[in-house]
């Protein structure tokens, strides 16, 4: 998470959406960066609005503009099984090692989450039921729209780097396990289509 103050501006960062590498390129134009321990970093909107927002608000006297990004959905579902493919993983429960991306969606979409599957949902990150959502979601296939708001706005050149990628994999889903998973994630993947 990175607070502008001046700019009265705060960029959530949505896992497996390009925020290591925005951190990177902004942490040091940012009044505040979160960066550790990963659950504030990846401070969800929930948490946001109910906890840091009336804390920036009052100190501030006026609201911030809140933004993130949104990968599509089956897409962050690869990120996130080739990410925890690599060797070295430090909770040996939470690697897709010798699963194939169907058998992880499979998990993922199981009524109890094995650990290397429980990775949450854009929705419920961004735009929570019940709860106000980001100001503007960007959408990450469309990075550039991201880059162009923020140069804009904080008035700098931006230059990303490529930061916390995740390794190449097979991510292929048969028929069947793709139609659950769209019908499952019906929300995140209308969210994702309705942006600009």
């Amino acid at each position: 998470m990175l607070v502008f103050w001046k700019e009265r501006l705060v960029y959530l960062a949505t896992p497996k959406t390009g925020s290591t590498a925005i951190e990177a390129a902004l942490g040091p134009l940012a009044s505040v960066s979160i960066q550790r321990p990963p659950v504030l970093k990846h401070t969800n909107v929930r948490r946001y609005w109910q906890g840091f927002a009336p804390f920036l608000e009052n100190a501030a006297g006026e609201g911030f503009t809140v933004v993130a990004m949104m990968r599509e959905p089956v897409d962050w579902l690869g990120s996130w099984y080739r990410y925890r493919q690599r060797d070295g993983m430090r909770k040996p429960e939470n690697s897709t090692k010798g699963l194939s991306f169907d058998e992880f969606v499979g998990a993922y979409l199981s009524k109890s989450r094995p650990p290397y599957a429980d990775v949450g949902r854009q929705g419920a990150f961004l735009a929570p039921e019940g709860t106000r959502g980001a100001d503007r979601i960007f959408c990450y296939e469309r990075i550039e729209g991201l880059v162009d708001f923020l140069e804009d706005r904080l008035d700098c050149e931006i230059v990303l780097p490529r930061l916390n990628v995740s390794p190449p994999g097979t991510v292929a889903l048969s028929p069947e396990t793709e139609a659950r998973l769209r019908e499952r994630l019906a929300e995140d993947f209308a969210l994702h289509a309705s942006l600009a």
